[in-house]
């Protein structure tokens, strides 16, 4: 059975004044007799720190590390950002942690570059760390990466629009996260080699910055249909920037004869791919980042094995229109493996 456990009222004040969200520690206690590979591992705490604790990827990435934690009997720590980009609150989350005696801490990076210092000193302190689905930058200042391909993501969608406009001319919008984030670049630079085309392409008539962030999708989509009203492509960073986009679309008419293509693969976004709203997407695992993280933190615990490398978590082409030449399977297939 699990139990809360507060952390000190200290370093939930800390959290508070510097924007990170409160701390919570879980124990997932191994008295049920849920396994041997529990044993010994109580006083083990595991920290996660996610981009936001809102976002429903991050909500299954949570989901993923309590059950495995829970499975391992090792306690959980968890904290986030009160907004994507919250490298503050974040840095004051590890801090926190390393104090509080965690083994090792997961992170999804919120700023690549910015959160190495926090994470080397935490690393000094003989604390493993690894990153899911954002790698640091270098991704070496990590212990290890459990994450999404993101160039295969953006490549698979790029193949599959490409081979979807079976020959037409091209007139493409990217709709994408914000400059510098490795994600974001990596699936933008992953669309582009799918589909064939490289940066400064005639074909590509617009590029706006979303966020991840539907309201933004469908302002960016806006903008760029003012741009180059011919627009028929259409690459988003994620599911809710293509549900904007869808919007914008419809507002125009033209949500039946422009192809959108994304990545994520959450419920909300698989559904728009059967409703026939999104042409395809590329779905990841995010429960399986963190369970694959905690079982490596609980190794490092017992016999001081780090976790090293990348390690990919997997992604699926999601569509109910195949095309010829790419691997994909149907909205059945990505409604049973959907987050969110």
């Amino acid at each position: 059975m699990s139990r809360a456990t507060r952390l000190s009222s200290s370093l939930l004040r800390a959290a508070a004044v510097t924007g990170v969200a409160a701390l919570t520690l879980t124990a997932c206690g191994s008295g049920s007799g849920s396994g041997s590979s529990s044993a010994g591992s109580g006083d083990v705490k595991v920290g996660l720190i996610t981009k936001t604790d809102t976002n429903p990827f991050f909500v299954k990435m949570k989901e993923g590390a309590e059950k495995a934690a829970k499975a391992e009997g090792v306690k959980l720590m968890t904290a986030a950002g009160k907004f994507d980009g919250d490298n503050t609150g974040q840095v004051t989350a590890i801090e926190n942690m390393v104090a509080s005696g965690v083994k090792g801490i997961l992170i999804t990076p919120s700023d690549s570059k910015a959160i190495v210092p926090a994470i080397e000193k935490a690393k000094a302190k003989g604390v493993l760390v690894i990153a899911l689905d954002t790698p640091t930058d270098p991704q070496s200042a990590v212990d290890a990466l459990f994450a999404t391909d993101n160039l295969k993501a953006g490549e698979l969608i790029g193949a599959y629009a490409k081979a979807a406009m079976k020959g037409k001319d091209a007139k493409i919008a990217t709709l994408d996260l914000a400059p510098g984030v490795s994600v974001g670049v990596q699936r933008h630079d992953g669309f582009l080699k799918g589909f064939g085309v490289k940066e400064g392409d005639s074909s590509l008539v617009c590029s706006q910055d979303t966020g991840g962030d539907q309201a933004k999708g469908q302002t960016a989509m806006e903008n760029c249909l003012q741009k180059e009203p011919d627009i028929n492509v259409v690459y988003t960073i994620n599911e809710p920037a293509a549900l904007g986009a869808y919007t914008a679309l419809k507002a125009k008419g033209r949500e039946k004869d422009v192809l959108i293509v994304s990545v994520d693969g959450g419920c909300t976004g698989t559904q728009a791919v059967k409703d026939g709203k999104i042409a395809a997407t590329s779905q990841q695992y995010p429960l399986k980042m963190a369970a694959e993280g905690v079982k490596a933190v609980v190794t490092y615990a017992k016999d001081g094995k780090k976790a090293s490398g990348y390690t990919d978590t997997g992604v699926t082409l999601i569509t109910d229109k195949a095309q010829d030449g790419v691997t994909s399977k149907d909205t059945a297939y990505g409604l049973e493996n959907c987050w969110g």
